[in-house]
């Protein structure tokens, strides 16, 4: 399992080509406004964009956004306030089709996966930041997703607790062994997260290396100010 995408959103100006192969995670890093929310839009198809787009040998760029088969967890989260945190889990199954029973069975399963059952009950309201991003995973799990989009999971979490989640977010990825896009400007994210990276500035590729790489030589002065910087912490 695979993808390979050519993304051209040409009035965001945003030329990319990238592939992730299945059990690895590739982060998009750059700065702010550099298109890597736009990519991952492209891909999941609430951005409008031309080019080539192949999952698995399954091209998608003209299929509806539902028949991707593209978990996407927001960097809000967008969990749907009046539903509760199963029925929020199960809105993907029932999506898809699944009666009411089964959709909830299956989103209980993956909120005792995630060490969330006992927030079942619960209203998005009354969960924490690192409690919504588990629901959020968990809700773009369930619907059996073949490739996993992260767009800044970690940006609303409070200092004190982004790296404990960082470090749950982390396994739970490498537990689920699918294809996983992280968007992130945090070079802590793509410590934590990554297998491979693309710097994405201006919408362009700037450099394509391993995180052991692009610490090691960066390629430009937005990343080796990065780097310099996550050296002295």
């Amino acid at each position: 399992m695979s993808l390979t995408a050519a993304v051209r959103v040409p009035e965001r100006s945003v030329d990319l080509d990238l592939t992730v192969s299945r059990g690895r995670t590739l982060a998009l890093l750059g700065p702010n406004g550099a298109g890597k929310s736009t990519v991952l839009g492209a891909i999941a198809g609430v951005v409008a964009s031309v080019g080539q787009i192949t999952l698995g040998g399954r091209p998608i760029e003209n299929a509806e956004v539902e028949d991707r088969r593209v978990g996407y967890v927001f960097q809000d989260y967008l969990l749907f306030p009046h539903l509760s945190v199963l029925e929020n889990v199960a809105f993907g199954p029932r999506s898809q089709g699944r009666g009411r029973a089964a959709s909830r069975s299956v989103a209980g399963e993956w909120l005792d996966r995630l060490g969330i059952g006992a927030l079942a009950a619960r209203r998005p309201a009354e969960l924490s930041g690192g409690q919504a991003q588990r629901v959020a995973l968990a809700r773009a799990l369930a619907a059996e997703p073949e490739l996993l989009l992260l767009d800044e999971p970690l940006s609303a979490l409070d200092v004190e607790v982004r790296a404990e989640v960082r470090e749950e977010l982390a396994r739970h990825v490498k537990e689920w062994g699918g294809l996983t896009i992280l968007v992130t400007h945090s070079l802590d994210d793509v410590a934590a997260l990554a297998d491979d990276v693309i710097v994405l500035e201006k919408g362009r590729a700037t450099q394509r290396a391993t995180v052991r790489e692009l610490v090691a030589a960066p390629a430009t002065p937005y990343v080796s100010r990065l780097v310099a910087t996550w050296s002295e912490d």
